[in-house]
């Protein structure tokens, strides 16, 4: 059971193996006899849970029993190591809520962090707790009808402030990592401007998505096939993906969470893509 979204008290939302084998109304038996209910099942084993015990011992339980959920390629039979929640965890991290690290910034490190500020760049910390939606695969043939699950994301006064005045100087915003570049474009798609913000987000950048805000994108290479896949191609268009992926692979680079990194720049012309179907693609620049 994979807790990723707090909707109320006693209940979450959760992706369960094998959920097929469960049904609304089933208890759950937990470790020591905890149990929960299910209350409704959806789509790709998401289930929503009701957990049958005060709420005033939900942290002492997850704390005991629970694990901390690691990409299903980085393998873990026995569960993840107390190096895992070291090292699956960024410099910035500060807030309990992400089902996910956002990787990019695994590539940060405080020396790296001086070295910048000694270059006169600063660094900027926003908030965006990585949702279910990042990971879910697109299984709808027109990407239109795909629907993003809410991540929860905010931007302090002080992180905005600085970021506008960054703006009016002329500087360039980099988004380390798809994370900090959605919540960022969030904020100008609501408010048309950074400022404070706090709130959910369904989010969803494809081909053709006008940028507001991010200049520049450090961020780890993806999955084929997925939404953070289709972001970047918004970014910084279809054709540069390609190659840099292609150069990607025939240099035998790392994909992925514990991966490497890539700098993108955003395209002035990226590619607009006027349809998008499981096998066939029309484009026009």
């Amino acid at each position: 059971i994979t807790l990723h979204k707090k909707k109320e008290n006693f209940k979450w939302m959760a992706f369960i193996k094998p959920s097929r084998k469960l049904n609304a109304g089933d208890e759950i038996t937990l470790d020591n006899n905890y149990k929960c209910k299910v209350e409704q099942k959806y789509d790709f084993g998401e289930t929503e849970l009701k957990f049958l015990f005060p709420e005033s011992e939900f942290e002492n339980f997850i704390s005991s029993y629970g694990n901390m959920p690691l990409p299903p390629y980085i393998q873990r039979p026995d569960g993840a190591t107390t190096a895992d929640e070291s090292d699956y965890q960024t410099m910035f991290a500060q807030h309990p809520g992400a089902v996910a690290a956002p990787t990019a910034g695994l590539h940060f490190t405080p020396a790296l962090a001086a070295q910048l500020t000694a270059k006169n760049v600063s660094i900027v910390e926003i908030t965006l707790h990585v949702g279910a939606g990042t990971f879910l695969p697109v299984t709808v043939d027109d990407i239109a009808d795909h629907k993003m699950h809410a991540e929860w994301g905010a931007i302090s006064s002080h992180a905005a402030s600085l970021i506008q005045r960054a703006q009016h100087s002329g500087h360039r915003i980099i988004a380390v990592g798809t994370t900090s570049l959605r919540i960022l474009e969030a904020c100008f798609q609501q408010h048309r401007s950074i400022q404070v913000f706090a709130g959910e987000t369904d989010i969803f950048i494809t081909p053709g998505f006008k940028f507001g805000v991010v200049d520049a994108l450090l961020t780890n290479f993806h999955l084929p096939k997925s939404t953070l896949l289709m972001l970047i191609s918004a970014f910084c268009g279809m054709r540069n993906v390609r190659d840099a992926y292609q150069h990607a692979i025939a240099g035998d680079y790392r994909f992925f969470s514990y991966g490497d990194a890539c700098f993108m720049q955003r395209a002035a012309h990226p590619d607009i893509v006027t349809s998008l179907r499981s096998h066939t693609k029309e484009e026009r620049v």
